[in-house]
């Protein structure tokens, strides 16, 4: 089957592409999710249409990814969780967090353009890339600090101990 690409798709195409997919694949996911349209020749006239303004399209989201790439370059995200003694969280820091965190600073970005391979799972400091557009990737700082509970509930040294009594 050959369908018309409305959207990016991973490992398919890019929108306005026409790729041969199978029948099931394209029938039962492409064609619902109103991701393709089905490549006959009332819709292969108008691939042209589609690709010009897809164009365009790009163009622009490219522009605004590059402003947003400015914008989100010199940020810092800070989290705080809870951590054992070797600096592994208990818990851990995700792209759903870090959306969050971009969120509350004002930035509107999608969880799945944020790249992790595997959510951060110790103590320390991390880049962590930002897919915007398909030729334009952020990146944005994340520290991930341990929470000060613990380090109010350390062991005090020996010399502050005795001037204590």
């Amino acid at each position: 089957m050959e369908v018309i690409l409305k959207e990016d798709v991973a490992n398919l195409g890019h929108r306005g592409d026409v790729v041969k997919v199978a029948d099931g694949y394209g029938r039962n996911f492409l064609l619902p999710r109103k991701l393709a349209l089905q490549a006959n020749l009332a819709n292969k006239a108008v691939i042209e249409q589609m690709k010009a303004a897809a164009a365009r399209r790009s163009a622009t989201e490219k522009t605004q990814a590059e402003e947003l790439v400015a914008k989100l370059g010199p940020m810092v995200l800070s989290f705080t969780r809870k951590s054992g003694e070797n600096g592994q969280l208990f818990g851990s820091v995700t792209s759903v967090d870090i959306a969050a965190a971009l969120e509350a600073k004002g930035f509107q970005v999608d969880r799945r353009k944020i790249q992790l391979a595997e959510p951060l799972k110790a103590l320390g400091n991390y880049d962590v890339a930002i897919k915007l557009h398909r030729e334009v990737t952020a990146q944005v700082k994340v520290k991930v600090l341990g929470d000060s509970a613990e380090e109010t509930n350390a062991p005090v040294p020996v010399a502050e101990a005795a001037l204590a009594e």
